[in-house]
């Protein structure tokens, strides 16, 4: 019986990446933060202010959890809401000083330890699974009504 290469390939990448979010998760709640709550700290420390929405769609969780998260974070001082002088019900979500001083600590030690799951591949190989990853992630069946 021939080897159904397909079926090979999707049960090693979702092992692969549930071994990845394990490690991830142990890191980031070493930090004392949970992985929501580091996300959505990471888009602000990258990207800048953002509003609700976007952070959403940053981070791909729903807004009614978001809000919690945000929420929890405000209580910290490690992020700010402000409102939109132009449109009441658009809020932006900002980093404070403090949330840019404990990203500034945590951030490079959380990229590290990516780097060291990432050791043993070198950078053609790299490129190939982002490549094939965004192939595989952009592929829609007939039945998929998106």
């Amino acid at each position: 019986m021939s080897e159904n290469l397909s079926l090979k390939a999707f049960v090693i990448l979702m092992k692969s990446a549930k071994s990845v979010e394990e490690r991830i998760k142990k890191d980031i709640k070493s930090y004392g933060v949970s992985t929501t709550e580091f996300a959505i700290l990471e888009a602000l420390y990258h990207k800048g202010n953002l509003t609700v929405q976007q952070i959403c769609n940053a981070v791909l969780i729903n807004s009614g959890s978001i809000t919690y998260v945000i929420d929890k974070l405000q209580k910290r001082d490690l992020l700010a809401r402000t409102a939109c002088s132009n449109d009441r019900r658009v809020v932006y979500v900002q980093i404070t000083d403090l949330g840019k001083k404990l990203m500034d600590e945590i951030f490079p030690k959380h990229q590290e330890v990516i780097e060291k799951i990432f050791e043993d591949i070198n950078t053609d190989e790299k490129q190939a699974i982002i490549n094939t990853l965004k192939r595989i992630g952009l592929k829609k069946g007939k039945e998929d009504k998106y």
